[in-house]
């Protein structure tokens, strides 16, 4: 919760009546020097219950503060604090009697302000012992950063520079009660000098509190210890924990015999809302406001992140963990070519299993429906996928404008009408080092790996599955191929066919300036092209006088030539890529 502290001319109008002033007498111009000083109204503090005896303003009371520091023009002055009883000391009056900052015009001034007093804005150094009332109050930190303040309504909002972290013990298994523990905030940045380890307030009910400078708590380390009954207890988040100033972090921890369990963590304002009130839930996610980024490591969590992305298609999702989809229902990203996702979307190795997009009567239909030119999906690997649509239809992506690198899918990809592929329907950007194992069906325009392609594609292969078309494009690796470039790709181990023409165990159609380089397949009937007004160059591994070696080398020529980080390499029967570093 952010205070607004409002700057106002004292003793207005005592100065009016004396020197029968009006305020069309000041508009516009300079005012009288040495007449008009600042005074400072601050209000907007919220009451917290840690507990009613608090007179902080951790707690929404003015109370505890004497004198604040002011910043104009570089110059800092102190000002008297006076907290006002008429609304529980909720609201404070500051002033200087001896040395204000005065008025000398109407235009805006630019105000800084903070709180403990300095005479430059001090560095967030907290308590190591909290414990006791003094020392979690003392730990608060507030100022108002370079704000403009009007004349005819001053305000200044001022925000925590400090992080409030909550913790609500709970007896688990083997545990009867949790009275009487001590808990601390452990694995923290001693950056300023600040303590590594933080002994907790306990407010009273079991629920503990701690202010920490903002910093990232490294994953798989202790962050949360109790000391219960001789014996301690440790809490390691499975993933980084991003504390930022201003924000409240209310964990719920089971105490079990074994050890501590998270059952929930919510992330709310400074004071209580409605966001912390209720059954806590683990959210499943970090997210990162400097980066923009979601860091997901379950099913809640990347549905969370869809909801925002829903928003802001610019916002950035990374996996730590591997997640299961199914039976959750999931909308894809990208709704068209005028509302495409332009964030970074980075799998990190990791796999999503079941992931299921059921839109037979939409368009654009995938993990994401339209990537921009912007965007990235990369490092990830769809198991197991269910993905029906009518035109543009693939597993990662529907139609593409951005890149889309290093992706493996394998399951079922169905459209109902064109430009459907294993990992992108419709390619108009840049699909490289993706792979496909399973069935992908359409009318036309059909793709092992794109339907429809406009842009580049290399270092891709589809290994297992049939590629079918009703009509015609039907393609092993590319549908339809129309001054775009494919390199260094092929398709093995499925069946490639269309009920009428062109259809190709690579590509089935490659026209306009288009061009097919260093491709493969083996066990697809001929033609590698099905129709090839372009140039292309598709190659049978027939196993005597083209072998897999000898295609492995091709393609990796032809991947150094066209400046690809990847490349082949031949361990077992066929040929799996490798990312060079």
């Amino acid at each position: 919760m952010r205070h607004a502290l409002y700057l106002i001319p004292a003793a207005a109008v005592l100065l009016f009546a004396a020197t029968a002033c009006t305020r069309d007498d000041l508009g516009g111009g300079t005012l009288p020097e040495g007449e008009y000083p600042l005074v400072i109204r601050a209000t907007g503090l919220q009451a917290v219950a840690t507990p009613a005896s608090t007179r902080a303003t951790v707690d929404g009371d003015w109370q505890g503060i004497q004198t604040v520091a002011l910043s104009v023009g570089g110059t800092v002055k102190q000002y008297n604090v006076t907290a006002s009883d008429a609304d529980g000391y909720r609201s404070a009056t500051l002033s200087s009697d001896t040395d204000p900052f005065w008025w000398t015009s109407r235009e805006d001034i630019t105000v800084s302000a903070w709180w403990p007093y300095g005479t430059t804005m001090p560095d967030v150094v907290v308590k190591a012992d909290q414990s006791t009332r003094e020392g979690f109050e003392g730990s608060d930190f507030i100022s108002a950063e370079a704000q403009a303040v009007q004349f005819d309504n001053p305000t200044l909002k001022f925000s925590h520079r400090t992080a409030r972290i909550t913790v609500l013990l709970k007896p688990g298994d083997g545990i009867t009660s949790v009275t009487g523990a001590d808990v601390y905030v452990t694995g923290l940045s001693t950056d300023n000098n600040n303590p590594a380890t933080i002994e907790t307030y306990a407010v009273g009910g079991n629920s503990y509190e701690a202010l920490t400078a903002p910093q990232t708590v490294a994953k798989g380390e202790p962050f949360i210890r109790v000391e219960l009954g001789g014996g301690n207890f440790y809490f390691r988040p499975q993933n980084d924990v991003v504390l930022e100033a201003g924000n409240r972090y209310k964990y719920t921890v089971n105490v079990n015999a074994t050890g501590l369990t998270l059952e929930g963590c919510t992330i709310g304002d400074w004071a209580d809302g409605g966001g912390e009130s209720g059954a806590a839930e683990d959210l499943g996610y970090n997210y990162d406001t400097n980066t923009k980024t979601y860091t997901v490591y379950n099913a809640d969590g990347l549905l969370a992140w869809n909801e925002a992305a829903q928003k802001d298609q610019s916002i950035n999702c990374t996996l730590s963990a591997d997640i299961n989809m199914a039976g959750k229902e999931w909308t894809r990203i990208g709704t068209d070519e005028n509302n495409s996702y332009n964030g970074t979307f980075d799998g990190n190795g990791k796999t999503i299993t079941g992931l299921t997009v059921n839109q037979s009567e939409k368009n654009y239909a995938g993990l994401f429906g339209c990537l921009g030119s912007d965007g990235k999906v990369q490092n990830l690997t769809l198991e197991n996928v269910h993905i029906s649509g009518v035109f543009y239809v693939g597993s990662v992506v529907g139609t593409n404008f951005g890149t889309v690198s290093g992706c493996t899918a394998s399951g079922n990809i169905t459209g109902t009408e064109s430009c459907i592929g294993g990992v992108v329907g419709q390619n108009k950007g840049t699909v490289t080092g993706c792979t496909v194992s399973g069935n992908i069906s359409s009318n036309q325009y059909t793709g092992g790996v794109v339907g429809e392609n406009f842009g580049t594609v290399s270092a891709c292969y589809h290994a297992t599955g049939d590629v079918t078309g009703n009509i015609n494009y039907v393609g092993g690796v590319v549908g339809w191929n129309y001054y775009g470039t494919v390199t260094a790709c092929y398709h093995v181990n499925g069946n490639v066919t269309a009920t009428y023409n062109w259809v190709g165990s690579v590509a089935g159609f490659n026209g306009g300036v288009g061009s097919v380089t260093a491709c493969y397949w083996n066990d697809s009937p001929d033609p590698g092209i099905g129709y090839d007004n372009g140039s292309g160059q598709a190659t049978k591994v027939d196993g005597t006088d083209v072998t897999w070696q000898t295609a492995v080398a091709a393609m990796n020529t032809a991947l150094q030539s066209a400046g690809s980080e990847w490349r082949y390499k031949l361990t077992g029967e066929l040929p799996t890529l490798k990312k060079e570093e």
